[in-house]
């Protein structure tokens, strides 16, 4: 949390960017924001100092828990330090796949318990029940995407402003919450080489559609919106 985001984790930032704010519902595929969520709570106890990476694998390095009660229950279902293992932690891309929908589930819980978000309930076919999620205060979604607006003018220089804009882009966010149209859209597909957390979160994404291809998917680039 920063005092650009007041009260607001990278997961809660990424999931009010990706939601509809008065239908409730992602702009993008579930499946991808469960991955994204996953990506974007590591990627927020990696800038409080929490876990680090390295070649692929996460560790915990603090774990003290944090204020944040999310990020307090992931850090606790990932091992403990032990400095003793060479291949200590575990991998990020399959921790990231086994792990989004549990971790959207519990940010979402979090959110309307906060009264951040509404939940409504529908029925598929008159059956089948399903959820929504509009926004409860417009302002603080329209909040979150001018700070998102402001980076992206700026050229995302914070580390914070990086990731963000790494996982927007590795989930196929960018077309809807980029406003500096192809070029930006670009630049932050680059930049998802250069976040661990996103290119873990946009391999699982590639194998998605790798699968629903039969493994033909058009260009070699760094973020979805670029395939």
């Amino acid at each position: 949390m920063t005092t650009d985001s007041p009260g607001l984790t990278l997961p809660e930032e990424l999931l009010l960017l990706a939601l509809d704010p008065q239908r409730g519902k992602p702009y993008c595929r579930t499946r991808f924001l469960e991955y994204g969520m996953a990506g974007a709570v590591l990627a927020e106890l990696e800038l409080q100092g929490r876990i680090a990476e390295r070649l692929g694998r996460v560790r915990v390095i603090s774990p003290l828990a944090p204020q944040d009660p999310l990020l307090a229950q992931v850090l606790g279902s990932l091992p403990a330090p032990d400095e003793g293992r060479l291949a200590g932690g575990v991998s990020a891309k399959p921790w990231i796949r086994r792990t989004g929908r549990y971790v959207e589930e519990l940010c979402l819980d979090h959110l309307v318990a906060r009264s951040v978000l509404r939940r409504e309930t529908h029925r598929f076919l008159g059956l089948l029940p399903y959820h929504r999620h509009p926004v409860a205060d417009p302002a603080l979604s329209a909040g979150v995407r001018e700070r998102f607006a402001a980076a992206e003018t700026a050229g995302f220089p914070g580390p914070r402003g990086r990731v963000l804009a790494a996982l927007v882009s590795a989930i196929g966010l960018s077309r809807e919450v980029a406003r500096g149209g192809p070029r930006s859209r670009w630049a932050m597909r680059d930049l998802v080489h250069d976040e661990w957390t996103a290119h873990a979160v946009h391999r699982n994404v590639r194998q998605d559609k790798s699968n629903r291809t039969g493994g033909n998917i058009g260009g070699t680039g760094g973020g979805s919106d670029g395939d």
